[in-house]
């Protein structure tokens, strides 16, 4: 049933995440927010779901790490009994001239967007076949489908589409499960990076908000029928 749902959305303590978690305290029974370090950042995002009148607790994990993102899934499961609803909004950028990028940033954006996503939706899904019901929402960015040069941020670009490939891989295959797994792609958000090269008019910023309510609306029953598309939130910009 709809109202014992429990959604866990990872990098919840700050930015679009922690917009996310607290909307989605509207929809759901229960709230896991996930925090690398910031502990204090978690807490005050849990106590903002907390005045909602819903459960949540605050789940420390670092992603990159393969038994941190499957132990994350695993307590989420304990605490909650359940694990419905799990938002990968995790996904850090590299910002600089793709041939001074390092073997090392690859590594840290692979497993921070794509590598991280991967080992949560594997661990997530066995709970949600059994329940018959789950959602899967993958954060991309609003150029994720072009495949064009991105001299500046080659390695964020390329992790964020191969999660798109990973998102509409998984989509086909949960057909027949009750499974929905699908991307929102943010584009010039308020309080984000700034695209270099001049000043960006006004009108073409988004809210956290404008994102969390893409999250939620596609996490809801009324989009039980959209299954591995790439809701881009981003106005006009770069259309």
């Amino acid at each position: 049933m709809e109202d014992q749902r429990v959604a866990l959305v990872t990098g919840s303590s700050r930015g679009i995440g922690r917009e996310i978690a607290i909307r989605l305290a509207d929809d759901m029974a229960g709230l896991a927010v996930h925090y690398r370090e910031n502990d204090q950042a978690a807490e005050e995002v849990a106590a903002e779901i907390r005045k909602k009148g819903r459960a949540v607790a605050t789940f420390p994990a670092d992603l990159t790490s393969e038994n941190e993102t499957k132990n994350l899934i695993r307590q989420v499961e304990e605490h909650f009994g359940r694990l419905d609803v799990l938002v990968n909004n995790v996904g850090p950028i590299i910002v600089k001239p793709w041939p001074e990028l390092t073997t090392a940033d690859w590594e840290m954006m692979f497993r921070s967007i794509l590598l991280s996503a991967f080992w949560g939706m594997t661990s997530a899904l066995p709970g949600m076949r059994e329940r018959g019901w789950g959602r899967i929402i993958n954060i991309g960015y609003h150029r994720v489908e072009q495949l064009t040069a991105f001299s500046g941020i080659t390695a964020h670009a390329v992790a964020k589409t191969g999660l798109l490939i990973l998102t509409r891989s998984a989509a086909a295959s949960e057909l027949k499960s009750g499974i929905t797994v699908n991307m929102v792609s943010p584009g010039l958000i308020e309080g984000g990076i700034m695209p270099p090269g001049g000043k960006v008019p006004a009108e073409l910023f988004g809210s956290k908000l404008d994102v969390a309510e893409a999250v939620s609306f596609l996490v809801s029953d009324r989009a039980g029928h959209i299954n591995g598309t790439n809701l881009v939130v981003a106005g006009t910009w770069k259309m």
